[in-house]
């Protein structure tokens, strides 16, 4: 699921761009918008990936299903 969202919010921002560019060749606005969520969809990840390693390094596992509190 999560690959799907990122397709389509990369597909999003392929249109921020054209759009832009098509309808306002001088100005980069859309090339900005679309960077500022590359870097938001970055810091997502990121902090997933983070969250990840801090239950496996307090419980020794990452099995959803066993985890029933994230407060140790």
């Amino acid at each position: 699921m999560d690959l799907t969202l990122e397709l389509m919010l990369n597909s999003v921002d392929i249109n921020f761009v054209v759009f832009n560019r098509y309808l306002f060749p001088g100005q980069m606005d859309g090339m900005f918008f679309s960077l500022f969520a590359i870097a938001i969809a970055a810091a997502e990840t990121a902090l997933a990936l983070a969250i990840i390693i801090n239950v496996f390094r307090i419980a020794k596992n990452v099995d959803i299903n066993q985890i029933t509190k994230l407060k140790f």
